[in-house]
């Protein structure tokens, strides 16, 4: 079980940087060059919806500083829209740009590429839908991890002696 678990860790990580190397190829072949890959997931994370820095964060798992980073070069780009909250001065809200649903739209076409040649047999449905069960039972796991520290505190040893 050791050894499925690495494997299974360090295959969630390769398959990550390979999916920003695909963006990160598609923005390339477009010509777009003042973006980058992280920058067009989070504008097709965002959409059309108006958005904290924080929710931006939460609902897609980014580090708050590289989202700050990044919402700071996107709306230098022009590819979001930065307001303060009228209710909250401390919050800014942000929102896609015409620019950035452009690029929304281009990752949009790329999913449903990939879709219409997944759909073609590389891998069936079903069996995408099984590995998204237990990637998702996995993600309960260390959220509870988290949370809540070990299952059985009693079956946990220490190294401290």
């Amino acid at each position: 079980m050791k050894q499925v678990y690495l494997d299974t860790i360090l295959l969630i990580e390769r398959l990550h940087r390979q999916f920003l190397e695909v963006v990160k190829a598609e923005l390339d072949r477009l010509g777009i060059e003042d973006i980058n890959n992280v920058q067009a997931l989070i504008l097709s994370h965002v959409g059309e919806e108006e958005l904290t820095v924080g929710e931006l964060t939460y609902r897609g798992y980014y580090q708050g500083s590289n989202v700050s980073y990044n919402v700071k070069k996107m709306v230098e780009n022009g590819y979001l829209k930065q307001e303060r909250s009228a209710h909250d001065r401390r919050t800014v809200r942000v929102s896609v740009s015409e620019k950035g649903l452009e690029i929304c739209e281009l990752i949009s076409v790329l999913y449903d590429r990939h879709i219409s040649q997944l759909a073609d047999g590389p891998i069936e449905e079903d069996v995408m839908q099984s590995t998204n069960e237990a990637l998702r039972r996995l993600e309960r796991f260390w959220a509870h991890e988290l949370a809540y520290g070990p299952r059985n505190s009693a079956d946990v040893t220490t190294s401290a002696a």
